[in-house]
């Protein structure tokens, strides 16, 4: 399973990799924000996208967006991570057509737990 991380730190990229790759996941392709996302899920064979809210050029919620409104991306699950916790900002995510949502900070095994219910869905 290939997945796209999309956040505009490269630590938390990194992050985030290093995470999945702990719970199985070693196929992981990076963007630095939206925009970027987007190119590399036209480019690109992706299954599952964890990204981020808060980002310059297009922020994680445009781009679920963008997705949503694409036929071909339109069933990609999207795990949304951010420090965004207050409820309307959960819902607001959701009703732009996020699957799942996690609060940073988080470990390898919340991830896990978000991606199993997602993938089980």
């Amino acid at each position: 399973m290939r997945f796209l991380v999309v956040d505009d730190s490269s630590t938390m990229r990194r992050i985030i990799r290093n995470n999945l790759k702990a719970v199985g996941f070693d196929d992981t392709l990076e963007a630095e924000n939206g925009e970027g996302a987007l190119a590399r899920l036209q480019s690109d064979k992706v299954d599952f996208v964890i990204t981020d809210w808060n980002m310059p050029v297009m922020n994680g919620i445009e781009l679920v967006a963008a997705m949503r409104s694409n036929a071909a991306l339109k069933a990609t699950p999207v795990l949304m991570v951010t420090t965004m916790a207050e409820k309307e900002n959960i819902l607001q995510a959701m009703q732009a057509g996020v699957t799942n949502y996690v609060v940073k900070p988080f470990d390898a095994a919340t991830l896990k737990k978000k991606i199993d219910q997602i993938l089980s869905g």
